[in-house]
């Protein structure tokens, strides 16, 4: 081996290694941030990266708002219903309760004669009386005997006159008869008128026995509507 090549050897190492290394650094420094940018520069083209919303999560969204707004009108209108068929069935109850105890011997108050227009003459015997009340109406169903007199003040209260009583018309009504259980048969000599009234105040149905003139019976039904 000569000199020269003895000079060569061993330096060539010691130089070449450093700048092989620094060259390697400086590649891979290099590459590194240029491939990292690579995907950041495509992310970036994507408009922020947001992912486009998931189809069954739309659905589910828009099957919860739609259950919100069945809930928020379904729940009220269903409550009106049950009310109202509640007020209905207690209105029937009522009544059906007053047919069974009958109409009551005695007069009734002075409230509820003014409240249905009920002016029944001081002279008047055997006085029987109920009320009912349900959603559509109130009623007042009375009856009483006086003399011609009476029914002449009572007529004159109500509104109306001797001269409005039709011979032969009954004008209690089937249901009426029916929660009563008054009698309007044959054999008796009636006669009946009809005071109507704007609402809010009451409507009086009035029937009158006059085979004795001079102790008619009266039988009244007044209905206010609320």
């Amino acid at each position: 081996m000569t000199a020269a090549e003895h000079h060569i050897v061993p330096r060539q190492p010691p130089s070449s290694g450093p700048s092989g290394a620094s060259g390697s650094s400086g590649s891979s420094d290099s590459a590194g941030p240029t491939g990292s940018s690579g995907p950041t520069g495509t992310s970036g083209g994507d408009g922020g990266g947001t992912p486009p919303p998931d189809r069954r999560r739309v659905i589910r969204r828009r099957l919860i708002t739609l259950t919100i707004i069945v809930l928020l009108i379904g729940i009220p209108a269903g409550y009106l219903v049950i009310s109202a068929g509640q007020s209905r069935r207690s209105g029937k109850d009522k009544e059906a309760e007053a047919a069974a105890q009958g109409l009551r011997e005695d007069w009734p108050s002075g409230m509820q004669r003014r409240i249905f227009e009920l002016p029944i003459p001081g002279n008047a015997q055997g006085v029987q009386y109920y009320e009912t009340n349900n959603w559509k109406a109130s009623r007042m169903y009375v009856k009483f005997r006086t003399t011609s007199a009476g029914l002449d003040r009572f007529l004159s209260g109500v509104g109306t006159g001797r001269a409005a009583l039709e011979t032969g018309k009954v004008t209690i009504s089937g249901r009426d008869i029916k929660i009563t259980g008054w009698y309007f048969g044959p054999g008796v000599d009636w006669a009946g008128t009809v005071h109507k009234n704007k609402d809010p105040r009451p409507t009086q149905n009035i029937t009158v026995n006059m085979t004795d003139p001079g102790a008619p019976v009266v039988y009244v039904v007044s209905a206010s509507t609320p």
